[in-house]
């Protein structure tokens, strides 16, 4: 069997970039991602967000294509999100996503990024190429849009 070391920062948002993942709701959405991962082989090494958006450091099997896990991970958490009695409208997810590949000399600093990203945010110090979650178009560079 060969010897793979295939790490990903993932990122996607809520639909519209809603506001959904509130403080009270946050650790039980960011368990059924971490938790339909596993279930996909994938190593996890952190899970975290903000109210419009999640990033998950993984290192996922060959056998598994990126955008097979990212949209089984998306499509099975938020179908355990609509079922939870906390949920008061339809939770979605935006179809876009962002995955980013890391060495394994940059692992130990991405998920400390994200384990940090709440803090990144308040102060302005994120870094916006992890931040993506789709392609960016000439015209929406030209008008401030993502």
């Amino acid at each position: 069997m060969p010897y793979l070391q295939l790490h990903y920062h993932l990122v996607w948002t809520t639909l519209n970039r809603e506001p959904w993942i509130q403080p009270e709701v946050e650790e039980a959405v960011h368990r059924f991602l971490w938790e339909k991962a596993l279930e996909l082989d994938a190593r996890v090494f952190a899970v975290n967000g903000t109210a419009d958006h999640v990033h998950m450091v993984v290192s996922i099997p060959p056998k598994i294509a990126v955008a097979r896990l990212v949209g089984q991970v998306k499509a099975s958490s938020s179908a355990r999100i609509n079922r939870a009695p906390w949920m008061a409208h339809r939770f979605r997810w935006q179809s876009e996503y962002g995955a980013f590949t890391i060495g394994r000399k940059q692992l130990n600093k991405v998920v400390e990024y994200v384990k940090r990203q709440k803090q990144h945010h308040a102060a302005g110090t994120t870094i916006p190429i992890l931040e993506r979650d789709q392609e960016t178009s000439t015209a929406g560079q030209a008008d401030g849009r993502r």
